[in-house]
């Protein structure tokens, strides 16, 4: 393998060119992706109540497709390992442009078996949407690798954020089709993730994880001419510093998934308009992918901890405000939503960063699609249970209990001495 790209391991300026053209791959693909993530989030636990009529489990579609990207992450890790990124990222937005399809055949037939089974295929696009972020890391160095998340991110915002704030005129669309109107944003997701897994599939040549792994596999080869040891960086992981890390994830998608999923059925019962909540959750959605690339500088620059922390600060605000804003107001959710999102990025970014960190470029993929499993579940849980909480409390007690739980990040960051590695 090491021979097909001799020429990216002799040239440090090959390595940099493919680099940014993958840079811009990823981009365009999240851009469409974006637009598939932001249909369950903004009517998944509309539509479950519609056919359903209760809240009670209102965050059963979150928990859905949340556990379907959970299987989805770890099939795609391990595709990517082995076959690299263009065909496990690829073959996760295809599978969730499938999933969408269902969830719109189950809202036509009013079949909730369906429903639910469809929106579990449609957690494959979610995964890979978050997945999709390690593929800019491959060919960067330590000083870009942050950088690289955040751009990966930052382009998600376009799709997501138009998502949100197209379910009226989907709906508008979807009603003129004969399709229910809460289905019509499902309909945007299912053609914005094919896109997305074409757009992956024809340009992402080469595969920047082979030839990343094949310049690993060449510096050991060099090393081991020159000591009986051969042990490089490329061999290096840290376990601490991938616990840490997962932590950091794991935890921020728990609150922000938790708080999130129970927004639009709390605007819902206190009679704000359909359009109110796309826009609240488009805001959210800005929230967490905006602010990417001044999150990936901040992370290279100022150190994964810090970040870290001003997630946990970040996190503790908006649970505050989301528990203790005026009901009728929707100026105090929204800033709740929004800061929930930045929180959310900056825990993501910083976390993602640390795991890069801390493992090897024969292992990284795998590795990475097991944590991203384990962020899928805490969604899931989170997602799952919220619905729960709010029936027998409410809102407000929701916000506080998970926002709280984001001080877990401050000893797992000091545990795995990410403060003193930085420092060095």
């Amino acid at each position: 393998m090491t021979e097909k790209y001799q020429e990216y391991m002799d040239s440090e300026e090959k390595q940099q060119k493919l680099y940014k053209k993958t840079l811009i791959i990823v981009i365009l693909s999240q851009i469409f992706g974006g637009a598939g993530l932001a249909a369950g989030i903004t009517v998944g636990a509309l539509l479950a109540k519609d056919i359903l009529g209760t809240d009670s489990v209102s965050g059963l579609p979150t928990a859905l497709f949340t556990f379907g990207s959970a299987g989805a992450a770890l099939l795609i890790g391990k595709i990517s390992n082995q076959f690299g990124r263009r065909s496990g990222l690829a073959s996760g937005f295809l599978v969730g442009g499938l999933g969408a399809i269902g969830v719109v055949l189950a809202a036509m037939i009013e079949n909730i078996v369906l429903l639910f089974l469809a929106l579990f295929i449609y957690g494959a696009g979610s995964a890979t949407n978050l997945l999709a972020r390690y593929a800019g890391t491959d060919l960067a160095n330590a000083k870009q690798r942050a950088k690289a998340i955040s751009l990966a991110l930052v382009s998600t915002t376009f799709g997501a954020v138009a998502g949100p704030n197209l379910v009226d005129v989907m709906g508008e669309v979807a009603t003129g089709m004969g399709i229910p109107a809460l289905a019509g944003p499902f309909i945007l997701a299912a053609c914005a993730y094919i896109v997305a897994g074409v757009v992956l599939f024809i340009f992402l040549r080469p595969d920047p994880f082979i030839v990343a792994k094949a310049i690993a596999e060449n510096e050991k080869k060099l090393v081991d001419v020159h000591n009986n040891e051969g042990l490089t960086n490329s061999d290096f992981s840290n376990r601490r510093g991938i616990i840490a890390g997962a932590i950091v994830m794991i935890t921020t998608q728990f609150v922000m998934v938790a708080i999130m999923t129970m927004t639009p059925i709390f605007m819902g019962n206190h009679h704000h308009a359909l359009h109110a909540v796309g826009f609240v959750i488009g805001l959210h959605i800005i929230g967490m992918y905006l602010p990417s690339l001044v999150t990936g500088v901040l992370v290279d620059r100022v150190g994964r901890a810090k970040m870290a922390y001003a997630s946990v600060v970040t996190l503790l605000i908006a649970g505050g405000l989301a528990a203790f804003g005026s009901i009728d107001s929707i100026g105090s959710i929204t800033i709740a939503l929004l800061l929930l999102g930045i929180g959310w990025n900056f825990g993501l970014i910083s976390g993602t960063a640390i795991l890069v960190d801390s493992t090897s470029t024969t292992t990284r993929a795998k590795t990475q699609g097991m944590v991203d499993v384990w962020i899928a579940f805490s969604g899931a849980i989170g997602g799952g249970i919220s619905g729960v909480i709010v029936a027998y409390t409410n809102f407000a007690i929701l916000s506080i209990a998970t926002s709280l739980l984001a001080i877990l990040i401050v000893p797992a960051i000091i545990w795995a001495g990410i403060n003193k590695q930085e420092q060095i």
